[in-house]
């Protein structure tokens, strides 16, 4: 059964595989490409996901929602931004409303 640490577990294998083989690893092959690549792939994840959840296919969303995830994370990697990062953006935001918060941004 997932627990609250599977993502943290996930951004750890993926900064693990940085330094990787590519010819061997998915995940280090996507980070070779560099941050515009791992981008790429986030928005076409992001894309399928709403694709499914336009179509109402809760399994299928299911698994594209853990792709985007997945793809998130590396595109953090990419670019060094932990998933403790945007974590703690998270928690900084909490309590704050929506509208006010987003008012807030440069």
């Amino acid at each position: 059964m997932p627990d609250r640490d599977t993502l943290h577990r996930l951004a750890a294998t993926i900064a693990a595989r940085k330094g990787a083989d590519p010819a061997t690893s998915w995940t280090a092959k996507l980070l070779s490409q560099g941050p515009e690549k791992a981008a790429e792939k986030f928005g076409e994840e992001a894309v399928e996901a709403v694709i499914e959840a336009v179509k109402g296919d809760r399994e299928r969303l299911t698994a594209e929602a853990a792709d985007v995830l997945y793809h998130l994370l590396v595109m953090l990697a990419s670019r060094d931004v932990s998933l403790d990062d945007v974590l703690a953006e998270l928690a900084r935001r909490e309590g704050v409303s929506g509208h006010d918060e987003k008012a807030g941004r440069g």
